[in-house]
């Protein structure tokens, strides 16, 4: 068949096209750029209408609708993308007798719901549902996947030996692997409903949010057990409030509403489509894989505390050589390195205001910025480790290591230095 994929260039669209043609399909893929001659460049925030998409549908057996975005963004709107668009390009599908339609909604983007997000996939589904198509509506529960916002979210926290959540966890989901989702897509696309079906896509049971964590932590391979505090729900939504304001945040209140709400739906009906069962979360990552979706995770988790941490002992360090300590101890150590009267001065409190800048830089400059921080920082900690061996070589052998701590100090600003430059490739 020839199959029109919109949202190709996304989680679930590149994979459901990647596996139509693997299956012997000719797939069209439309997303905001083309990238080849299978490809079609639309811009859905641009709400294209009917008659445009009449146009493009010749000669196309079925159409899988995967746009989708989580956060707002500019014109990248809910109503535009989930709602408007969608239902434009459904109008064109029943004009010309469309075979097979399948929309990507959401689980829970139905009666009950009250966020942006799933009120807008509601508006598109009830379009499809009111037009004379063979059509599914599918509604994946959370999916899990490389390269999916939520996987990264939940492996994150996967690997917190601790964690503070709402209702301690107690909220219920129904994870799917996206390759079970794009199963099913396919298994719709190759077998159309004859009328439009909505069917859930889930996993086998609902599950806590708390177990769902602690099952993923065992399958990245973490041994120690997980330990979940409750957080106040006003403290989650306050906290999910202020993330927003993070371009590349997955939550908000929107989201934080929804995971409150909960996500599960029985699982009958997609055990059908497959003619399986759906996977397990142990089942979601490979053993293969295992060790670099771990560390992928825990430096994801650690490499900000990291970062954080560098950045107070600067500050710390300039606050203390201010002053905090006796300057007249400082102005004696600096003498034995050869600095007197008001060279002492100028380097004693020159330093001091050297390190609190380069803690506030560390705080507020953009990884694309920092890798010339990263250097000055690591030839400063170099220097001093220099002059101090060779002007006062005693401070190796203090039993509180102050100089030999340089050298893990320096390893970790390395070490954020090589993430830095991985964020950029």
């Amino acid at each position: 068949m020839r199959i029109l994929v919109t949202g190709a260039s996304g989680f679930i669209g590149r994979a459901v096209a990647d596996a139509l043609s693997r299956a012997g399909h000719e797939v069209i893929r439309a997303s905001r750029r083309a990238s080849g001659a299978d490809s079609l460049a639309v811009d859905m925030a641009a709400v294209p209408d009917a008659a445009w998409w009449t146009r493009q549908l010749a000669g196309v057996h079925a159409v899988v609708n995967a746009v989708g975005i989580l956060r707002e963004q500019g014109t990248q709107t809910f109503a535009a993308l989930h709602a408007r668009a969608p239902a434009e390009l459904f109008k064109a599908c029943a004009s010309v007798r469309m075979p097979c339609v399948v929309q990507v909604s959401a689980l829970g983007a139905d009666d009950d719901a009250t966020s942006a997000y799933h009120l807008s996939k509601k508006a598109a589904d009830d379009a499809l549902r009111a037009l004379p198509l063979q059509a599914a509506i599918v509604q994946p529960s959370l999916v899990y996947g490389p390269g999916g916002a939520s996987a990264a979210l939940f492996n994150l926290l996967a690997s917190a030996p601790l964690l503070m959540l709402p209702r301690r966890g107690n909220i219920a989901l129904q994870p799917v692997h996206l390759d079970d989702v794009v199963a099913g897509i396919v298994a719709l696309v190759e077998h159309p409903p004859r009328a439009v079906t909505t069917i859930a896509f889930v996993g086998p049971q609902p599950l806590s949010m708390r177990d769902y964590l602690a099952r993923l932590r065992e399958a990245l391979g973490f041994r120690a057990k997980l330990h979940v505090l409750p957080l106040p729900e006003g403290l989650f939504r306050w906290a999910a409030s202020v993330a927003s304001r993070l371009p590349s945040s997955f939550l908000d209140s929107d989201t934080a509403g929804m995971l409150l709400r909960g996500n599960a739906a029985p699982a009958g009906p997609f055990t059908a489509l497959l003619g399986r069962e759906p996977r397990q979360v142990e089942q979601f990552i490979a053993p293969a894989s295992a060790a670099q979706w771990r560390r992928d995770a825990a430096l994801q988790l650690w490499l900000p505390v990291l970062r954080v941490s560098i950045a107070l002992l600067w500050i710390w360090t300039g606050i203390v050589s201010l002053g905090l300590y006796p300057v007249d101890d400082s102005l004696a150590l600096l003498a034995r390195v050869g600095l007197h009267g008001a060279l002492a001065q100028v380097a004693l409190y020159g330093a001091a205001g050297l390190d609190l800048l380069f803690g506030v830089l560390t705080l507020a400059l953009a990884a694309r910025h920092r890798a010339g921080l990263w250097l000055a920082q690591l030839l400063l900690i170099g220097g001093y480790t220099v002059l101090i061996t060779v002007f006062l070589p005693e401070y190796w052998l203090h039993p509180y290591g102050p100089i030999s701590k340089n050298l893990p100090v320096m390893a970790a600003i390395a070490l954020l230095w090589a993430m830095d430059a991985r964020r950029r490739v």
